[in-house]
């Protein structure tokens, strides 16, 4: 397979009153063709503005993406025109926002939503896109898709808005599917049953996926590979297998020891990461997780430490991890 996106030393700045937030601090990744990559973190780690700016859909003022290099299919997106990325949007590179009740329009119906960007990519007439509608509403699982074409936001539930969200992101066949959080807005069921139809429809269309989520159970079942954020970079990315399995950056090991596994004694505590996320703005000299981490050294509050190789395609981005 070959190499779809590449994403190149990418920093995305918030130019506040505050300061200057460091959303996004010099992160870089791959994803091939057809591969299912997931971005893994706390909230407010960079995840989701990292994906926003791949689309160049960063506000500004206040954001900015500041440096890096974002190619896809060979082309860097952050050099070429507003008309050209605007022609990717939706039709090469589609995005499942993460909530669906303000990511699409109140006032529209779901059918005119979904059949702009038919018409607007694929050239349909109002005939034919209202057939792909209504291929993509029953290839989603909308039950009496005649009926419900006409209906508003407001009268799906919170399953059924993500299902519509799914459908607009697959109506052009995209190369790249970036899914924020898809299942946030549902409930346990619904997410499985949300992400088996993600999982299906992609791997037919060989589609490449990226999966935004700090819900590690979604990783384990559904992603190749999986890179771990925190404070605006990457500390530990490889094979979702490999990871799991051998977790090498203090944060991994935090993040899968917080979550209840059924293979433990019912009445065995989790353990929590202690402390808070750091704040964006006045980052540590050294590495962003000293102060939570009970791996830390002295150089740890000097120096930030890069990613390095731990295994095959595994690496992390950690001062203990050499001395252990």
């Amino acid at each position: 397979m070959g190499i779809l996106l590449q994403v190149r030393d990418l920093k995305t700045y918030f130019y506040t009153d505050a300061g200057v937030v460091k959303a996004v601090d010099g992160v870089s990744y791959d994803l091939k063709e057809g591969e299912t990559l997931g971005l893994v973190g706390e909230s407010g780690c960079g995840k989701s503005v990292s994906a926003l700016s791949i689309l160049r859909l960063i506000a500004n003022p206040p954001g900015k993406i500041v440096g890096g290099e974002i190619f896809f299919e060979g082309k860097d997106l952050l050099k070429i025109s507003e008309k050209e990325i605007r022609n990717i949007r939706g039709n090469h590179i589609a995005m499942i926002f993460q909530e669906p009740m303000t990511s699409l329009n109140p006032v529209l119906t779901i059918g005119l939503q979904i059949g702009e960007a038919l018409e607007l990519h694929r050239n349909m007439n109002k005939k034919e896109a209202r057939e792909e509608i209504l291929r993509l509403l029953r290839m989603v699982g909308i039950p009496d898709p005649e009926r419900r074409i006409g209906d508003y936001p407001h009268q799906f539930s919170g399953g059924m808005r993500q299902r519509v969200m799914i459908a607009m992101a697959l109506s052009c066949n995209p190369k790249l599917l970036i899914a924020d959080e898809p299942t946030t807005a549902v409930d346990v069921t619904i997410q499985a049953q949300l992400l088996e139809v993600v999982k299906e429809l992609t791997s037919r269309l060989g589609t490449a996926v990226m999966l935004i989520t700090h819900n590690l159970g979604v990783v384990a079942r559904h992603v190749n590979r999986m890179a771990v954020m925190y404070a605006g970079r990457i500390v530990e990315q490889g094979p979702a297998a490999e990871v799991y399995a051998h977790p090498q950056h203090p944060y991994t090991i935090g993040l899968l020891a917080s979550v209840p596994r059924l293979d433990k004694p019912r009445k065995e505590r989790l353990v929590p990461i202690d402390g808070q996320p750091p704040n964006l703005i006045l980052l540590p000299p050294g590495c962003s997780f000293m102060p939570r981490c009970s791996y830390r050294m002295e150089i740890c509050s000097k120096e930030r430490p890069e990613l390095r190789p731990v295994g095959d395609g595994h690496f992390t981005a950690c001062w203990a991890n050499m001395e252990r």
